[in-house]
């Protein structure tokens, strides 16, 4: 078979298939990163964006999901995406898996316990602490791009 046709057969598309697993995996993540900086609706988002990036950022787009700021002690704001009928626990879910991307892309440390952290701080809407984590955050009046605040708890007796 010539090299003309060989590149031409159904399934290559033009790229050698003796190139090492590893290249490849690397040349399509080029071109995916080509393709979102490309789109309208995808170019803000990262490089090394993940499946679950994605389907958000489209429901956003669809009115589906909501943006609830979250400002840390540091006054760092996080911009986190939940759904238009989430929960507190979804919420608190959303910060975990935002937190663990952010982590993973600047090569820090990943190993948190939440069970901690949720022991040990609150989250706050104007003025109201985000207890019961079955209830809706629209039931405590949050809407999008509204800010939530993340706090330490104080001492209970």
């Amino acid at each position: 078979m010539s090299e003309v046709a060989h590149k031409d057969a159904p399934g290559s598309h033009g790229v050698e298939e003796s190139l090492p697993h590893t290249e490849a995996i690397s040349v399509v993540r080029k071109e995916l990163a080509d393709i979102i900086q490309g789109d309208p609706l995808l170019c803000d988002l990262p490089a090394e964006i993940t499946l679950d990036e994605i389907q958000s950022q489209i429901a956003l787009e669809y009115g589906q999901a909501m943006v609830v700021n979250v400002r840390r002690a540091d006054n760092q704001v996080m911009g986190i995406v939940v759904t238009q009928n989430a929960t507190v626990l979804d919420l608190k879910h959303a910060i975990k898996r935002h937190f663990v991307l952010q982590q993973n892309r600047a090569k820090g440390p990943t190993k948190l316990s939440w069970k901690y952290v949720w022991k040990r701080h609150w989250l706050y809407f104007d003025g109201q602490r985000l207890t019961d984590d079955n209830k809706k955050i629209k039931d405590y009046g949050i809407h999008n791009k509204d800010e939530v605040t993340f706090m330490k708890r104080l001492q209970e007796r």
